[in-house]
């Protein structure tokens, strides 16, 4: 029996919205502040999962200057009707404890998948996760999660619906609070489907730490009244906190070609040392089946999710296995790089002025909001190597390049290259923990006369070593051992939505954008 190990989508993956069409399988999931907007990943087996576009690439789609860590895009629903690709999310502008918040969602189409997207519709900001329903008269149906403001009420006010022009490009007719949610409460996450004449209220409830849950609700009318399902709910990992996969909520559903089904959820797996999910949220899968009483359960029994599900009755689809040293010698950076809140240009980022090697021209500091010369990847493992060797000519103190494992601006390792006035060319640790600075290397590392500078992180689960060379086959340890695990969602606070990510990056806070040049990145996950 084939089976799927979970999770499918592993390192900050959350939200997922699954689609078929025809015999091709697409997952979207959020990005927050990162830079280009929304993950797809594609299967043709529901095993094997590869990234192949990220459709939010440029300004006039996705302005994110400014953003707090975060922020940004939420929960995307990726769906299809008649040719065209339908892609719907929010950008979440204000973020915080209480009060009003600026919520605004969005809609881009496109014929390719991996093609051009449009530009955006604005639709609504009322609340976030919106979603779009294709019901089967030709109508489309936008509902999102309604968030109230008011001191004294339920922030998570019920699910919305309301009808989608597609003509005009705009909402029209009245909105219509559908479903107020259970006891479990913080509703969100809508998805409808419809189904032997009931239509079918995904939500995700329970707020989206260890509580995480999916609701399911039903009803012979779009409009409601919706009927909470006997066993609700469907899916949760609150029950027991032995189980590998925990925070499972959040969930999307999907049939096969051969009429089996499975849910797509966002799951996560805590450090054993820390209790601290490194990896973010991520996608897990579970098989589903229909029963004689019309409602939907998880094929194992119970609601708990399951580490390893039957895969479905497809040929197993493989993909070829990706390399993990990026020596930029292509024109673009390799998919599994973003950069934070914006893309850069020539003025920050280069591939071309020194061919084979990443040019990264100093920008403003890891804690800003707004310009960053900043490439970096997931963290998708629990244990990994990643490595690189920089060019770097510093002159003053504020500028600085290196390796940095980072969470976000108030949560992160750097070392680096910099200037020391007395000992000239130097290697240095900047630490950052819950946006208080540290400099733990109480004697700097001077590496005057070095064309070169290998640099290499080493992270083992809640772990992290940093490490240098000048030819990069003897290396040096430097600095102690750091506690890796502050890079997750459950160290920070407010609480975040994101996962550790590794990669490269230069500051020059003299304003002189002094270039650095990195010859590969290496990213090797360790068993």
């Amino acid at each position: 029996m084939k089976t799927i190990t979970n999770p499918i989508l592993k390192g900050f993956n959350p939200d997922p919205s699954i689609l078929r069409v025809g015999s091709d399988y697409y997952i979207a999931t959020s990005t927050f502040e990162w830079f280009p907007g929304v993950q797809i990943h594609h299967s043709r087996d529901l095993i094997h999962w590869k990234l192949i576009a990220r459709p939010l690439n440029r300004v006039s789609q996705l302005d994110l200057r400014g953003a707090s860590a975060s922020e940004g895009v939420w929960a995307p629903c990726l769906s299809y009707d008649r040719g065209v690709f339908y892609l719907i999310y929010t950008n979440v502008k204000l973020w915080r404890a209480g009060g009003p918040r600026d919520l605004q969602n969005y809609l881009v189409t496109a014929t390719d998948i991996k093609g051009e997207w449009s530009e955006p519709v604005y639709l609504n900001g009322s609340g976030f996760d919106p979603s779009l329903f294709h019901d089967d008269d030709g109508r489309k149906w936008l509902v999102n999660m309604l968030w109230d403001h008011r001191m004294g009420r339920n922030e998570f006010a019920g699910i919305v619906l309301q009808e989608y022009d597609p003509a005009n490009k705009r909402l029209t007719g009245p909105v219509r609070n559908i479903f107020k949610g259970t006891h479990l409460g913080l509703t969100e996450g809508p998805h409808l489907y419809k189904r032997n004449g009931f239509y079918y209220l995904l939500t995700a409830e329970g707020g989206t730490r260890f509580e995480h849950a999916v609701t399911f609700a039903r009803s012979k009318e779009l409009c409601g009244p919706y009927e909470v399902h006997p066993g609700n709910p469907i899916l949760t990992s609150w029950p027991d906190p032995r189980l590998t996969l925990q925070r499972s909520g959040h969930g999307s559903l999907v049939e096969t070609q051969k009429g089996e089904w499975y849910m797509a959820h966002l799951c996560g797996r805590p450090v054993p040392a820390r209790g601290r999910c490194m990896l973010g949220r991520e996608t897990a899968i579970q098989k589903m089946e229909w029963r004689d009483d019309g409602w939907i359960y998880l094929e194992s029994g119970g609601n708990l999710p399951q580490v390893t599900v039957q895969a479905p009755d497809l040929p197993e689809a493989p993909w070829a296995a990706e390399n993990t040293i990026d020596d930029f010698d292509d024109n673009e950076l390799n998919i599994h790089f973003q950069t934070l809140r914006v893309p850069l240009g020539e003025d920050s980022l280069s591939l071309k002025e020194r061919p084979g090697y990443l040019r990264l021209k100093g920008r403003e500091s890891l804690s800003s909001k707004f310009h960053q010369s900043l490439v970096a990847r997931r963290q998708q493992a629990f244990r990994y190597t990643a490595a690189t060797v920089v060019e770097f000519e510093p002159e003053t103190f504020q500028q600085m390049a290196g390796l940095v494992a980072l969470y976000d601006d108030n949560n992160y390792f750097y070392l680096h290259i910099t200037h020391h006035e007395e000992k000239g060319k130097i290697l240095d640790i900047l630490v950052c923990n819950a946006g208080e600075f540290n400099e733990p290397l109480r004697e700097k590392v001077p590496i005057n006369g070095w064309v070169q500078c290998y640099l290499k992180a080493e992270v083992d689960y809640h772990l992290l070593s940093f490490s240098f060379s000048s030819d990069g086959k003897e290396w040096i340890d430097i600095g102690p051992d750091f506690d890796a695990s502050i890079l997750s969602d459950e160290y920070t606070e407010p609480h975040r939505f994101t996962g550790a990510f590794v990669g490269l990056c230069c500051q020059d806070l003299s304003g002189q954008r002094k270039p650095a040049d990195f010859d590969f990145f290496s990213y090797v996950e360790r068993q």
